[in-house]
Parts: structure tokens; C-alpha cells; sequence
């Protein structure tokens, strides 16, 4: 049997208001805008890629929230310190060595998705 390889996976968050979270992933996250429209768009930084998916948040539509991104990193120490200047988190955010093995930190965007930056350490 001949197997295909997967090249890519790109996180889809849900979105109210596709052009107010543009803005926001631009301003406190560092990612631009790289095609779409008003009800589904996607961003990038450097290689990584999300994509924004507008809904009504209706019963028939819902926008639900919760949903989270993990980005691992080789060095978290940068990423803090951007997003501290950025006004995106405060410092008492950062948890070193988790009992997990880990370093790591977490915000929410508009649409309470959470996203964490991770350091396997």
C-alpha cells in the first residue's frame, strides 16, 4: 500500500469578526495578513500559518471558543520577551519547568481561543 506523506497541518480558529482579529494577531502575536476575506482569512509568521473561520455564534452557527494552539519553540525566552513588550501578556505569565518538562505561556485572543508557546526542556 502506497502512502502519502502529509506536508502541512494549519490550525482553523473560529472567528466573530475576521478583520477586528487580523488586526489583533498583527499588533500582540506578530502575524500578517496573507489572503481572505471577511469570513475566512489566513495569517503568517515566518514558516507557521493559522487561518481565521468567521461564524455568527448562533445556535446554528456557533462560535464556540476553546479551542487551543500549542506552538513549540526551541527557545521560549524571545517569544516571552516579545509579547511582553507587545503588551500581549504580563511577566508573572511564564511557568518554568512544569511538572511536565516544560516551559511555557499562554493568552487568550478575542474569540477566547487559547494560544501557548511551549519549550520542551
Amino acid at each position: 500500500m502506497t502512502r502519502s506523506k502529509i506536508s502541512q497541518v494549519i490550525t482553523v480558529l473560529p472567528s466573530q469578526d475576521i478583520k477586528r482579529d487580523i488586526e489583533w494577531y498583527s499588533k500582540y502575536v506578530g502575524f500578517d495578513f496573507s489572503f481572505g476575506d471577511t469570513m475566512y482569512a489566513g495569517i503568517i509568521r515566518g514558516d507557521t500559518e493559522l487561518h481565521l473561520q468567521w461564524h455568527a455564534d448562533t445556535e446554528k452557527d456557533p462560535l464556540l471558543g476553546g479551542s487551543v494552539v500549542k506552538f513549540f519553540v526551541d527557545d521560549i525566552t524571545p517569544f516571552f520577551e516579545e509579547f511582553v513588550k507587545r503588551g500581549t501578556i504580563v511577566k508573572e505569565k511564564l511557568r518554568r519547568n512544569t511538572p511536565w518538562g516544560t516551559h511555557e505561556f499562554g493568552f487568550y485572543d478575542l474569540n477566547t481561543n487559547a494560544i501557548f508557546f511551549v519549550q520542551d526542556i
